[in-house]
């Protein structure tokens, strides 16, 4: 049998990624949160400069790699750490657009459903569900971690859209499911989990408003997320 020398997007090499890796879309954030929260941090991937780090938190190992935007990349990402690295959790975390005036900036919301138009799910694996779901066990551990630190949050269903740029769909779903806000990623991360039989979450911070036209910078975005990046990390290593 021949050397495993990664993929054609991941020159990490089996061992390298922790069983639990956390995915921002941002790959520079990827990298702060490493340099921040991780001791003896290590970047496992730099090919097309989605940067991969695994180190420890508290002692326990965890993984954080950028996914780039967009449904198609997170496809890609997600698939290949599930089924060529031995990736068990995958979890989402990432920034929203909020479609409720009551959802400030910087508020936290763990997704329980993920509805899109996307045909992701239905062309990779026949699913024809505009609804994907997360893993419970992964949604309580996230839940128990924001609880046990004090944080609140929302939890609730969002929309993934294909499109950023988007007023159409922006009128249409909001009021068909009674959505809490959009990202563009995680209908395809738990489509992908659903067909390999692993688990997958996703934990947004509202860095914009639909609504309220207000937004986050650039490099709050970056580096700004506190609040999701500790629930995220507690919840990590319990899994």
């Amino acid at each position: 049998m021949s050397e495993f020398k990664g993929t054609a997007h991941n020159a990490a090499k089996l061992g390298d990624i922790a069983k639990t890796v956390l995915m921002p879309g941002d790959p520079l954030r990827a990298k702060w949160i490493a340099e921040t929260f991780l001791e003896d941090a290590k970047c496992f991937n730099t090919v097309r400069g989605m940067l991969g780090y695994t180190g420890k938190y508290k002692g326990v190992e965890v993984s954080v790699m950028g996914s780039g935007m967009g449904i198609p990349s997170i496809g890609i990402y997600s698939y290949e750490l599930f089924k060529f690295y031995g990736v068990e959790n995958i979890v989402r975390i990432g920034s929203a657009g909020a479609f409720k005036p009551e959802l400030n900036l910087f508020d936290v919301v763990i997704v329980d459903h993920a509805y899109s138009a996307s045909s992701y799910a239905k062309e990779a694996f026949g699913y024809t569900e505009d609804v994907q779901l997360p893993s419970e066990e992964l949604n309580a551990l996230l839940e128990e971690a924001a609880n046990r630190q004090g944080k609140k949050y929302w939890k609730g269903y969002i929309q993934s859209s294909d499109n950023f740029y988007s007023d159409y769909s922006i009128k249409r779903d909001p009021v068909k499911y009674d959505l809490l806000c959009a990202e563009m990623e995680s209908f395809g991360l738990f489509a992908n989990a659903r067909n390999l039989g692993k688990k997958a979450a996703c934990i947004l911070t509202i860095s914009d408003s639909i609504v309220n036209k207000t937004e986050t910078t650039p490099e709050q975005r970056q580096t700004g997320f506190v609040d999701m990046m500790e629930i995220a990390l507690a919840a990590a290593i319990k899994m």
